[in-house]
């Protein structure tokens, strides 16, 4: 049973990863309404500013931050110069050009820094093992949990109790209306699409310690994130919190039951969450 419990308790590190990925993914896919599938490519991304910054630094901190701010800096570039152009097209559209981005995103990481998985450990400080009850939990993990938390917090006010978030919402559901109000849409989209791209590349900064940095990792990412979306329910920011410790908890216990059938294990979950609840967990209409 301490098996259990111990995978359960590192299930909800990886778990916060997952809902740092797809909180971006509900931002720019269920309120912009843009099939964004380019965003594994981003935490790819992501994880190699981290990469590269610890290196050429040494500091875990700076990495962390070059993640999040090269990620939503060239998501806010993608977005004015190319995405932009493809809002008002159809969702296949959509999905080549943003696979077509995924490409060159990839092809780009292996061009400098090669094919090879990478590593980066985490900082000292966060090397420890701690107890909770009879139970060790990696340090790193739980600071994992720690800050993707406080980001949780930090959106849910963000989108929920703001002006901006209303704007944001609005521009989705009623985008004439807000220009009447004097609102310049296209500006509220770029910044809640650079706010949702630095979110993925933010989380793979923080997933670098835990598996490396390696370039398949992007085409990983999208599909998990797009299993929490579809779990979670989209639009809504709670969905992929609960979708992503569940993916997160179910992958880490399966580890340990049944290797070979961890992540057959996520999707036939989704799936029964699709049949019984069409709209995710907690997806608005």
């Amino acid at each position: 049973m301490n098996i259990y419990v111990f995978q359960a308790l590192n299930g909800l590190g990886l778990g916060m990863i997952y809902f740092l990925l797809s909180v971006g993914l509900s931002i720019i896919f269920g309120l912009l309404g843009f099939v964004n599938f380019a965003h594994g490519a981003l935490f790819l991304v992501g994880a190699y500013a981290a990469f590269f910054t610890n290196q050429a630094t040494g500091s875990f901190a700076l990495g962390l931050i070059a993640s999040f701010v090269c990620v939503a800096g060239l998501g806010l570039v993608a977005e004015r110069w190319l995405l932009r152009r493809t809002y008002k097209m159809s969702h296949e559209a959509q999905i080549l050009v943003t696979v077509g981005l995924t490409f060159v995103l990839t092809e780009a990481v292996v061009y400098f820094f090669g094919p090879e998985s990478q590593r980066v450990a985490p900082p000292e400080s966060l090397s420890s093992v701690l107890m909770i009850g009879p139970y060790p939990i990696p340090s790193y993990r739980l600071f994992i949990v720690i800050v993707c938390g406080v980001i949780g917090v930090a959106l849910w006010w963000l989108f929920e109790r703001t002006m901006f978030g209303a704007r944001v919402r609005a521009g989705n559901e009623r985008p004439q209306m807000l220009k009447l109000l004097g609102t310049k849409v296209s500006r509220v989209y770029a910044i809640a699409f650079g706010l949702g791209t630095g979110l993925a590349g933010l989380a793979g900064g923080l997933a670098v310690p835990l598996r490396g940095a390696d370039p398949s990792m992007g085409v990983e990412a999208i599909v998990i994130a797009f299993v929490v979306v579809v779990i979670g329910g989209m639009g809504s920011f709670s969905g992929p919190l609960v979708g992503g410790l569940i993916i997160g908890v179910t992958q880490s216990m399966m580890s340990a039951i049944w290797p070979e059938g961890a992540r057959l294990a996520i999707f036939l979950l989704m799936v029964v969450v699709l049949l019984l609840m069409p709209k995710g967990l907690f997806g608005r209409a």
